[in-house]
């Protein structure tokens, strides 16, 4: 058959790992009847006979035979006397079926058919790719680092798969050379144009869910459900465990022996600190827990605004708030109520706020990142750990305990 190469192109296709064999004839079909109606006007009376595996094709125009001089429709109608060339025996009313050659198409044509089919099976595989990968969503997945860009890790799987590991979705410890293997979560993808865009995540808190998933039997099994997880990454984490079976310890289970359960967990993130809690559906309980390992008095909540008033001895104060503000940011996340700590036993406190005139607001603030905001909480503070945990300098925060202790002495 004329232009091997364009039936060579089959073979080319025919194992492709994303398409089988009624979808790859359906887009061959699809290709040249394209071809055709450009050619013709229309493929209406075109049958066409594929064989990928042989990488054969047929193509047959099928028109009925009229007496000479009245073609009206040279793609549909036939003259009696060029019938009669094909097979003397044909008469006025007849249909006539005649094989078109693709070199009658002509060359250019046959170069775009080619290019179209080519196309047609990338775009195919492309979409393939992005149902497979789109059902992925929120499931681990590992990859291996192929380019190491500034703002994204370039990873490829074992099917040549393109995976982005964006800067801001690595955990802030994380350091990989090009060949290691990468574990995350599929975060989202994308068809953005014709190729789909894949991004994956280990920052997201789904990495964690799913970790505990792989990791810990009973998870796995559905004996033990992950109620919520929430995370800074490569810092701290508190996850929310539930389990039916009465006789399951699900904090137990989850952390093991000597923490031997959750031990691989916290080496993939990083180090990151875990904390493993019993979900409870009374709110007042899973704050108290959320603020672990802090041992709370008692908590006020106010359901309408979600805010919760936490009372602590005012040794457990810098528990609950952990270093950095970590521990009270997470709990609030985990319940979902803006927590509040107050000092039990200490009457007499005064909001920072009230303090503006005196003290600017960008200083206010830097005490409130760290999860200090009155007076007394600042106080109770050494000055050398404050420098530390603030962007703030020793003379600014001498100043503001200066103004502090006058301002609750009067």
């Amino acid at each position: 058959m004329e232009n091997i190469a364009l039936i060579e192109s089959f073979s080319e296709f025919k194992d492709d790992k994303f398409i089988d064999r009624v979808t790859l004839m359906a887009i061959l079909e699809d290709v040249f009847r394209n071809a055709l109606k450009k050619k013709f006007g229309s493929d209406d009376n075109f049958d066409i006979i594929i064989n990928p595996d042989k990488g054969d094709l047929e193509i047959w125009r099928n028109r009925v035979v009229v007496n000479d001089g009245e073609v009206e429709e040279p793609n549909e109608e036939i003259s009696l006397s060029a019938a009669r060339k094909i097979e003397p025996d044909f008469e006025v009313g007849e249909d006539v079926s005649e094989e078109v050659k693709l070199i009658d198409l002509g060359r250019r044509a046959i170069l775009a058919l080619r290019q179209n089919l080519i196309s047609k099976i990338h775009e195919h595989d492309n979409t393939t790719i992005y149902k497979h990968f789109k059902d992925l969503e929120g499931e681990i997945y590992t990859a291996e680092v192929h380019h190491i860009r500034h703002k994204a890790i370039i990873l490829l799987d074992d099917e040549g798969n393109e995976i982005i590991l964006p800067k801001d979705r690595q955990i802030p410890s994380d350091f990989f050379r090009k060949g290691d293997n990468v574990r995350g979560v599929i975060e989202s993808v994308e068809l953005k144009g014709a190729k789909p865009t894949i991004i994956m995540s280990r920052s997201s808190p789904k990495f964690l869910e799913q970790l505990f998933f792989q990791e810990i039997p009973e998870v796995f099994d559905g004996l033990i459900t992950v109620k919520k997880a929430v995370r800074i990454p490569g810092e701290k984490a508190k996850v929310a465990v539930d389990s039916y079976d009465d006789r399951i310890d699900p904090v137990g289970a989850c952390v093991g022996m000597k923490g031997s359960r959750i031990h691989g967990i916290v080496r993939e993130l990083g180090n990151e600190n875990i904390d493993v809690i019993n979900w409870t559906a009374n709110p007042q309980l899973l704050v108290t827990r959320a603020l672990s390992p802090a041992r709370v008095s008692s908590v006020k909540l106010n359901d309408e605004k979600m805010t919760a008033q936490v009372y602590l001895k005012p040794e457990e104060v810098s528990k609950a708030i952990g270093r950095g503000g970590h521990n009270i940011r997470l709990a609030g996340q985990l319940t979902g109520y803006e927590i509040d700590v107050f000092r039990e036993g200490v009457e007499e406190d005064v909001e920072l706020t009230e303090f503006s005139d005196e003290i600017d607001a960008w200083i206010i603030d830097e005490f409130k990142k760290i999860g200090f905001d009155t007076a007394r909480s600042v106080l109770e503070q050494d000055v050398d750990d404050l420098v530390k945990r603030t962007d703030l300098e020793e003379e600014t925060i001498l100043e503001v305990v200066r103004i502090l202790k006058e301002e609750l002495e009067d």
